[in-house]
């Protein structure tokens, strides 16, 4: 089969390849029609542009990208306020402007991907929240465009990536709970489409088997990463005929959520329901009572990524790097105190 290119796409299109190229480029002089036709085109043709040629034929951006997940609660997130303020200052350190996008669908995620890369609009970019077979990490080994990761795939790509050792992390969490005398330990956990909630999980279920507590699938549920569905989730615990007596959650918002909820029924934080978060979050120190949390150290690693990245867009060849971070259990006065 020949190898696709702008005459390819052209004759299969009818369209002229001067029209074929500025639409991949995503100029706004084609309508929005014709680049339908004509991205729907490349795709099948598997074309993708050539980018190291388009680097030599034009000086670099100083930019490095960051697009927000469209599934993610993005900036009502303080997660994400650190880690942006993380990249913006690792980026201007290194004498790059970053350039933040955000998307409002799982529809338009990727096309927001092609279109920076196709536009040349940046040298680098900065991933984070990863999916299983998480596509973004697929299309950018392809394009060659340097990236980095705050997150692991399932699928068996090798690319440079930090992340927190979430069995680990989990595990740790519940088993403080264990040793604070609690045998009904809830879990509100992430969303399954992302691949931290399966080592999470995983990280809970070791615990309780290794303290010989049985598995009760009534007390874990998948949520949304926010403080709304922390709430929600709570309700159905606490009207379980055997509810928790400890609930831990998939971020430091789903416990504020928790909390609210148990305080809204008369009952107090710590001393009668123990609750325990994920990310400590600047807040989680200042929330009454303070949030038993696994500490990550969010703001560094956004800085730490774009170190690496900056070696990537420099030229370094050293293999992709993976780095796993090593739980940190903060304990507050949301934990109580032990059990007899």
């Amino acid at each position: 089969m020949a190898t696709p290119t702008l005459k390819t796409i052209s004759k299969a299109t009818g369209f002229s390849v001067t029209t074929v190229s500025r639409a991949l480029g995503g100029y706004d002089d084609v309508n929005e029609e014709t680049r339908r036709a004509i991205l729907d085109e490349a795709r099948k043709q598997g074309y993708t542009p050539n980018l190291n040629a388009r680097l030599l034929q034009k000086q670099r951006t100083q930019t490095i990208g960051l697009i927000m997940p469209a599934t993610s609660p993005r900036l009502t997130d303080p997660f994400f306020n650190e880690f942006v303020a993380g990249i913006g200052s690792g980026a201007a350190t290194a004498g790059y402007d970053l350039l933040l996008s955000t998307d409002m669908t799982d529809t338009t995620e990727m096309e927001t991907y092609r279109r920076l890369v196709s536009r040349g609009r940046v040298d680098g970019m900065v991933l984070v929240r990863t999916r299983h077979n998480d596509p973004r990490i697929a299309y950018l080994l392809h394009t060659k465009l340097p990236f980095v990761v705050f997150g692991r795939t399932d699928a068996a790509h090798n690319f440079t990536y930090i992340d927190m050792d979430g069995v680990a992390a989990q595990r740790l969490l519940t088993q403080h709970f264990i040793e604070y005398g609690h045998r009904r330990i809830a879990y509100a956990a992430p969303p399954p489409h992302l691949m931290f909630a399966d080592y999470r999980i995983q990280g809970y279920r070791a615990a309780l088997e290794a303290h010989h507590l049985p598995f009760d699938a009534d007390l874990l549920i998948a949520g949304a990463l926010t403080e709304r569905s922390g709430r929600e989730i709570a309700h159905q615990l606490l009207s379980l005929a055997q509810p928790p007596t400890a609930i831990m959650t998939g971020n430091d918002l789903m416990a504020f959520g928790v909390m609210r909820t148990i305080q809204e029924r008369g009952l107090r934080v710590g001393d009668d329901i123990a609750v325990g978060g994920f990310d400590d979050i600047p807040t989680a120190e200042h929330i009454h009572p303070g949030l038993t949390t696994i500490h990550q150290p969010i703001y560094a690693t956004g800085q730490r990524l774009v170190t690496l990245l900056v070696q990537m867009m420099n030229g370094d060849a050293s293999p992709p790097r993976a780095i796993l971070l090593e739980p940190e259990l903060i304990i507050r006065a949301s934990s109580g105190s032990q059990r007899a």
